[in-house]
């Protein structure tokens, strides 16, 4: 397993890190992604800690808690071989404070998940989305707290925009506090917009990229392609997906798909395991996030790792989702000179 060094921080993350909304199986949605219990969650930590996979994302909202719980049993005795990152921000409850980044959620569902994780800290503790009502001050001295009390070691952000995210450093700079390391994002083949201006200020800033669902929502899963009957099971079917249709190009995703396929062929890899290996090449890409409904799951992502594509199967890649960009975006890569491009290759 390769280890990268997470954004302006001395923390060495593994480039492939577990995701556990599959754990608890509670409401609709999640149980769409899966319905992973303490038994199995934790062979799939064990599988996890044995090629070298030891940081374990969860959430609270994920099954309303019960995530957190099951990880926090499947972790049992392993708490100093593992690092944990967890989430808050998003609505817990219905009562009107139990949303937000203020003082009083964050400090209230911080120790919430302390006890369902059963653990005495978190290692990255992400804002889960950006809260528009609450000052930016407030939210980051709270972390900042949180952090000085040894409750927190780091803080990252998570589905931020440009000047939320610069915003948010350039408060953290001015008062001294601890600043986000890390921004969890949504970046896949699919869709490539984190590569507008995102990745340039992560570039820019020294912040590195978690990325969450590096299939697509189960899209890049191998089961769809121009040439394959649409599945008829599985999580996008079910409306598990995190990842709206609305958002995808038909005939751009079977562009990608031929040229994943193709690509797997030559590679003898999987349609999964080479789409998960792009990532891997992409600037500011410290961490990406796999999930498995099972144990098979599992052992066919670890397998993105330990290989590469070639510098013309990421080109190919590259030219099969490049789509048109939106407004600034477009008038800036008129003059590439003043804005140059991230450097890929």
């Amino acid at each position: 397993m390769e280890y990268r060094q997470l954004g302006a921080s001395g923390l060495f993350v593994p480039v492939l890190s577990f995701g556990t909304a599959t754990f608890g199986g509670q409401g609709d949605f999640f149980k769409a992604w899966g319905n992973t219990q303490v038994e199995e969650a934790t062979r799939l930590v064990d599988l996890c800690l044995d090629a070298g996979v030891n940081l374990f994302d969860t959430a609270d909202v994920y099954s309303t808690g019960a995530s957190e719980e099951i990880l926090g049993k499947a972790i049992a005795g392993k708490r100093d071989k593992v690092l944990i990152s967890t989430k808050a921000t998003f609505t817990f409850g219905e009562a009107p404070n139990n949303q937000g980044s203020s003082r009083l959620h964050l400090l209230k569902q911080c120790e919430s998940s302390l006890k369902r994780l059963n653990t005495d800290h978190i290692d990255i503790y992400h804002m889960h989305g950006f809260d528009g009502n609450t000052p930016v001050e407030e939210t980051l001295r709270t972390l900042d707290d949180l952090v000085q009390s040894g409750k927190v070691r780091y803080i990252a952000c998570s589905n931020f925009s440009g000047w939320h995210l610069m915003k948010s450093l350039a408060i953290s700079e001015k008062y001294g506090w601890n600043r986000y390391i890390a921004h969890q994002v949504y970046y896949s083949l699919v869709n490539r917009e984190y590569e507008w201006e995102l990745m340039p200020l992560g570039i820019n800033q020294n912040v590195g990229a978690f990325v969450w669902s590096p299939l697509a929502g189960g899209r890049l899963g191998g089961k769809y392609g121009r040439n394959k009957p649409k599945p008829t099971e599985g999580r996008v079917v079910e409306g598990g997906s995190p990842v709206p249709q609305a958002v995808v190009s038909e005939e751009t995703f079977y562009n990608i798909t031929d040229a994943l396929e193709e690509i797997a062929e030559e590679t003898g890899k999987s349609v999964a395991q080479v789409s998960l290996n792009w990532l891997l090449h992409r600037p500011t890409v410290s961490s990406i996030i796999i999930g498995a409904r099972n144990e098979e799951q599992l052992k066919q992502n670890l397998e993105a790792v330990g290989w590469n594509l070639t510098i013309d199967q990421i080109k190919k890649l590259d030219a099969a989702s490049d789509v048109p960009t939106i407004y600034p975006y477009w008038h800036q890569r008129q003059n590439l000179t003043l804005n140059p491009l991230p450097k890929f290759y």
